[in-house]
């Protein structure tokens, strides 16, 4: 049962093959015996997961089960969950005990889903490796000396391993579709504010956006169409129809049109990369899409002005953890400011306390028109390229990541290579856009992935495109042979 899909575990919970509580039980017994050596859940909740799953067993008994009613599923430790340690990856908050379940915790409760647990992840989300976290590193289930990429990367290890069918993840540069890639499983980061952020722990709040994580673009599909949706608790939430995304998975190619753009697939793109996205490209071809040029001449300035954004909205977002309300306190403070220097400092990793000082500076008296506000003129920039891109064609491909998974400990020295990790990503998030990554081969060993861009609340379209790749090839249905 743990190699099958949701949708194949969803029929076979409907005809009756197997319960929920069964079902669970196979991943719980999973996750205990592999999750030592992956790191990929920080927190199991066996004990609520069984009830969870029982009780989607009376709603099917009762004829009131619907699509994901008994589907284990993970959730990334950043969405708050009544009654269970939501850590956020940061010693900060080790102890915090979520008093209230995050819009998407509760859209998938009421779906029926069952939570196994919360999955690792780099430290408040900051990070493309998953080496940041309080609780050490997440390893890569195709080779354990690898890296599963960041931050969503106890999601997609979790995934990859058959440890659970399906997770929620965060995007706030990359950081579902980069550890998709890396891993070898489909993960779709959706339009700004289709799904909701309440309950969701902030990071930068202008780029945040959760998304699914699964093997499939058609998992994916239904676990998008049941956690989107507007929320009136997030004045950032889209208030228009959820469109049901299972249904346009079969839709032919003809005629659909994708552009390259020409800086996508130059220096810095590794060669072999390069070779299983072209080949993917072509595959594309051969379904009846439509290849032509485009070009998005500010992607080069994306990095630089997301590493000012993103830290000055994380040190705004994170100076409520001073120690005084919740989170992390030190031992007999000298006075206030003691209180607020040591329990920082003590709560916060080097990642983290980085990006709090460089977004503190960059917000200061004399700095801001400098760093902040042209680095917000650079993003309108690179939005208007991608409109001009979308008057010419409907998805823009790419490869997700310049080079597959890297060793652990090879960029932690050195954060700018770590942060050029998402040099294809990063755009997306600055423009508000939808993305998804799928599998589309190996570089030796380590699995690579095809970045799919549509237009604002084009995830249908998205999700269609890789679904019939994925129904003309078999990347995605590949394991690691330690945990097929």
């Amino acid at each position: 049962m743990h190699d099958q899909t949701i949708a194949r575990l969803s029929a076979g919970l409907a005809a009756g093959e197997f319960s929920s509580e069964e079902l669970t039980r196979v991943f719980l017994d999973r996750i205990e015996r592999f999750n030592p050596g992956l790191n990929a859940f920080i927190t199991v909740t066996e004990e609520s997961a069984l009830a969870q799953a029982r009780a989607a067993d009376q709603r099917r008994r009762r004829g009131e089960a619907g699509p994901l009613t008994g589907v284990p599923i993970a959730q990334k430790d950043i969405f708050c969950t009544d009654g269970v340690r939501t850590s956020c990856g940061s010693r900060m908050l080790d102890r915090f005990i979520a008093p209230y379940n995050a819009t998407v915790v509760e859209k998938l409760n009421a779906a029926g889903a069952v939570m196994l647990g919360k999955t690792n992840m780099d430290e408040f989300a900051m990070g493309s490796s998953n080496e940041t976290s309080f609780y050490g590193p997440v390893r890569n289930p195709w080779d354990l000396d690898a890296v599963p990429g960041g931050s969503s990367g106890g999601s997609a290890a979790a995934v990859a391993a058959r440890l659970t069918p399906g997770a929620t993840g965060t995007d706030t540069g990359g950081s579902i579709r980069q550890p998709a890639a890396l891993c070898g499983i489909t993960g779709i980061k959706p339009t700004y504010g289709r799904v909701s952020r309440w309950g969701m722990i902030a990071y930068a709040s202008s780029l945040d956006q959760g998304g699914p994580m699964a093997r499939t673009a058609e998992d994916c599909a239904w676990l998008l169409g049941t956690m989107a949706g507007f929320d009136p608790r997030d004045s950032t939430s889209a208030d228009r129809p959820v469109p049901d995304y299972a249904a346009a998975l079969d839709r032919p190619l003809e005629g659909l049109k994708i552009g390259l753009p020409e800086e996508y697939f130059g220096e810095g793109l590794d060669s072999a990369v390069a070779r299983a996205v072209d080949a993917a490209i072509a595959e594309y071809r051969t379904l009846g899409a439509k290849i032509l040029e485009v070009s998005l001449p500010n992607s080069r300035l994306a990095v630089p002005a997301y590493y000012v954004i993103a830290p000055a909205e994380c040190s705004s977002n994170l100076a409520r953890f001073d120690g005084v309300r919740y989170g992390h306190r030190c031992e007999q403070p000298k006075d206030l400011l003691d209180l607020y220097t040591r329990s920082r400092a003590e709560g916060f990793g080097a990642e983290v306390t980085r990006r709090i000082l460089v977004g503190t500076f960059a917000l200061s008296a004399g700095y801001y028109d400098a760093y902040y506000l042209k680095a917000q003129q650079i993003r309108r920039l690179i939005s208007d390229d991608f409109q001009r891109a979308f008057e010419q064609v409907d998805l823009i491909a790419g490869p997700t990541s310049p080079t597959v998974a890297f060793n652990l400990g090879e960029k932690t020295d050195d954060p700018i290579t770590m942060y050029l990790s998402d040099i294809y990503t990063i755009a997306v998030n600055l423009a508000g856009l939808p993305g998804l990554s799928l599998p589309v081969g190996f570089v030796g060993q380590r699995p690579a992935g095809l970045q799919l861009i549509g237009n604002y609340f084009a995830e249908d379209r998205l999700l269609n495109a890789a679904h019939r790749y994925q129904q003309a090839t078999d990347w995605h249905a590949r394991a690691p042979v330690a945990f097929a």
